[in-house]
């Protein structure tokens, strides 16, 4: 180690990351472990790795990398042999023309670097700080630990599935990765599908071969395919895990998967449906780990979220979230809900399913084999005494009505629609047979939504869009566009993450006289307009003109001609 342990803990006390009283405890957590003094104060919390990481980087005068952050290109990580990734401590990152970054242990090692300069025969070797720990995990997957998918595919030929079991850990998916080709084969689907941040796991049966694709920010990628006699024993193997019936492939089932990933912990929805050339399986990953993000975090103006806050500070009245499926509807009920949240409101919730888990809160799930509906689930937790309910969705007239009542006693209600615009979830609730003057006297607002995909920071380049994408969008003014090249961080997507294009509909009087009269949603969207309503379009108008997104990416969300 370049650097002595007692040392990066001076650098530690001077930045006042660490007390001496903090010390004192890590010394008697010493005696007891036998620990050194930095992994004693990450051990009790004090600091983390990354402090440490990132104290020594600055000292040092190098970045510091957290590789686990990164899809690594297996092409990038073969330059340099596993021998000498273990002996340097150190993971090729990415190479850009002739220059070769490398995430080192100890990236003042210059023996290590014109070793690595002559092997990889590139001029420039970008040396940067990285975790031992992060690294050398890193080099155990990527050099050894992890197969590839079409090795895997060579071996089934000869492999047989192992004993199989429900409960799956990562220690367990590594494990069974070695016994069984099938059995590994599935556990690389699902590793890379979280690698690479995906939502949904496809995997089609076609006439002569399986497809697997994965829907990552929204849309769905090709990732491989499998021969067509492996159908059978992936599906089984999914079955299996999800506590499906093995045997039954006539009829449509719903399963789940609990799995823990170092320090993910997720929960899986397994969708079966028998099709002409066998069983379809999408499995829907939630990560219940993640971060749940906060209002300001998820795409609001700052106009529309002062507005919005004040409209979710109310002590009563519904407020609607709108979109099609996929739009982010449940994440901004949670961020809506996290942010009223207080010790002095009860606040309860009826979800299909509960994917995220929050404090203070008390939340269940629907279960129709049961006859425990959203209308059901409404009904019993108004006898709970309950100061703000959020209902996953408003699906019939039942729950519909009951929202209405709730929202008469003073309660402030949150649910979502399927509807393409704001004043639509308007016109949507009439249909479902529930009065106007209802609507008018509980309805506090409408938040339409649509999620679209960020350009890569990475790879971020200007550009200019064809004529045609201009047109469409009714640009005349000249601004500067963007676009992301491709990179291994985006996975040569140009894109990273998402964020949410919004329209605010906040009802007013003269909105609740149209409601009255039955008119139709244009008519009320026409007076909002009037009124300020930024729609759907103009936000993602500004979002484009602000870097962050493509015109191309808000054609393709707003389906426009």
């Amino acid at each position: 180690m370049f650097r002595k342990k007692r040392e990066i803990v001076d650098l530690l006390v001077e930045k006042k990351m660490v007390t001496t009283e903090q010390i004192a405890a890590a010394n008697k957590e010493i005696k007891k472990t036998g620990l050194t003094l930095d992994k004693a104060l990450i051990k009790l919390g004090f600091i983390t790795e990354e402090d440490v990481a990132y104290t020594m980087a600055e000292d040092l005068g190098v970045p510091f990398m957290d590789i686990r952050e990164y899809i690594l290109d297996p092409k990038v990580m073969g330059v340099i042999t596993e021998n000498m990734a273990r002996e340097y401590k150190a993971v090729p990152v990415f190479r850009v023309k002739d220059t070769l970054t490398v995430a080192m242990v100890n990236p003042k090692d210059i023996v290590a670097i014109d070793e690595i300069r002559n092997k990889t025969k590139c001029s420039n070797i970008e040396a940067v700080l990285g975790s031992k720990e992060a690294i050398m995990k890193t080099v155990d997957q990527y050099y050894s630990g992890v197969a590839k998918f079409d090795d895997v595919l060579k071996g089934i030929a000869k492999g047989e599935a192992a004993a199989l079991k429900d409960d799956v850990g990562v220690k367990e998916l590594t494990q069974m990765a070695e016994e069984a080709p099938i059995v590994k084969l599935v556990n690389l689907l699902i590793l890379e599908a979280v690698k690479v941040r995906a939502s949904d796991i496809h995997i089609e049966p076609d006439e002569t071969l399986t497809r697997v694709r994965y829907r990552i920010d929204g849309v769905l990628r090709e990732i491989n395919t499998t021969p067509k006699h492996l159908q059978q024993a992936i599906a089984s193997r999914v079955k299996l895990l999800s506590r499906m019936d093995i045997s039954e492939k006539r009829k449509p089932q719903d399963g789940k998967i609990e799995m823990k990933l170092e320090d993910k912990s997720l929960d899986m929805r397994v969708s079966t449906c028998p099709t002409v050339h066998g069983e379809n399986i999408v499995i829907r990953i939630l990560d219940k780990s993640s971060v749940m993000l906060g209002l300001g975090d998820i795409g609001f103006s700052e106009d529309d979220l002062k507005k919005y806050d004040e409209l979710i500070h109310r002590p009563h009245g519904i407020v609607l979230v709108t979109g099609p499926t996929g739009s982010g509807k449940t994440s901004t009920l949670y961020a809506s809900i996290a942010t009223i949240n207080s010790i002095e409101k009860n606040i309860v919730t009826i979800e299909d399913p509960v994917e995220y888990q929050i404090p203070l809160i008390r939340q269940t799930q629907v279960n129709p084999k049961i006859g425990f509906t959203f209308a059901e689930g409404l009904r019993t937790f108004l006898r709970q005494d309950p100061d703000i309910i959020m209902v996953g969705e408003i699906r019939d007239r039942e729950t519909g009505e009951i929202a209405v009542q709730a929202s008469l006693t003073g309660h402030l209600v949150f649910s979502t629609l399927h509807t393409n615009d704001s004043s639509t979830a308007v016109t949507r609730l009439m249909e479902m047979g529930i009065e106007p003057f209802l609507i008018s006297s509980t309805l506090s607002g409408v938040l339409a939504q649509r999620l679209v995909r960020v350009i890569c920071k990475r790879c971020k380049e200007s550009y200019t869009p064809p004529a045609d994408v201009l047109k469409r969008l009714g640009f005349k003014e000249k601004i500067n566009f963007y676009k992301g090249k491709g990179c291994t961080k985006c996975n040569y997507s140009g894109f990273a993450g998402r964020l949410g294009v919004f329209e605010l509909l906040i009802l007013d009087d003269k909105m609740k006289e149209l409601i009255v009269k039955k008119v139709s949603g244009d008519e009320i969207k026409k007076l909002a307009i009037e009124r300020g309503l930024r729609t759907l379009f103009q936000d993602g108008m500004e979002k484009i003109k602000k870097g962050i997104t493509t015109p191309e990416e808000i054609l393709r969300v707003l389906e426009m001609g």
